[in-house]
């Protein structure tokens, strides 16, 4: 009998050399992903083009602001944006109200010192989005890219006036009316729709390929796309 136990501990104690001798197992970083940069040429030439649908679209399918992307810092989307985009830091008081603070609007160059005067512009107009995809996502999803922050170029603080003019326009309808802010927002826009896995239709696909193969042919698209 004795024997037999002796014989049984050794056992155990052989199967459990494995298990104590083991590294321990680390849990793998995640992946950062990768962006896409390429020309504008070919980034527009990724674009799927279909023909667009604003059947049932209202602005509060796609939510925001909500609270951003640091929960613990009291800003919504739109202050955190107006916070990452100040050449001159502004004051954040009780209820993340900003006071002070500088901000160059790229869509006309204009140098605004009043928060208040600034608008979040959607590079993609909610509407715009809905036309070309969105109408077919979750609200979740909806409400990810109304407040999307992954990119830069996805939410740009501008004066209030052009973000009006703009509207829910795209390209072949309006462009920023600054000369110089005309390509970057061309190679931003076409971002937001890769990203996004937007669609256009064949005229702003064809306005696209005006500036892609004229004036903003050497400008170079990055972007990652959403989650």
């Amino acid at each position: 009998m004795i024997k037999n136990l002796v014989r049984g501990i050794g056992a155990l104690s052989l199967a459990l050399v494995p298990l104590l001798s083991a590294p321990a197992a680390h849990a793998a970083a995640p992946a950062v992903p990768v962006p896409e940069v390429m020309v504008l040429a070919d980034a527009v030439g990724l674009v799927q083009v279909t023909e667009e649908d604003r059947t049932g679209y209202t602005r509060t399918k796609f939510k925001h602001w909500n609270s951003g992307d640091d929960k613990s810092d009291g800003c919504n989307t739109r202050a955190e944006v107006l916070l990452a985009e100040a050449v001159v830091a502004p004051t954040v008081e009780a209820d993340c109200k900003l006071t002070g603070g500088t901000w160059v609007s790229y869509y006309d160059g204009q140098e605004v010192t009043n928060a208040g005067s600034l608008d979040i512009d959607h590079m993609v107009a909610l509407a715009e989005a809905w036309d070309s995809g969105a109408s077919a996502w979750s609200a979740a999803r909806r409400e990810a890219y109304a407040n999307d922050q992954g990119a830069d170029a996805s939410l740009v603080a501008v004066t209030a006036r052009t973000n009006r003019q703009k509207a829910d326009q795209d390209p072949a309808d309006w462009m920023p009316p600054a000369p110089e802010a005309q390509c970057r927002y061309v190679g931003e826009w076409v971002a937001t729709k890769l990203r996004w896995q937007l669609t256009a239709d064949g005229r702003e696909l064809d306005a696209l390929k005006v500036y892609a193969e004229g004036p903003c042919e050497d400008t170079i698209v990055r972007y990652t796309p959403a989650a």
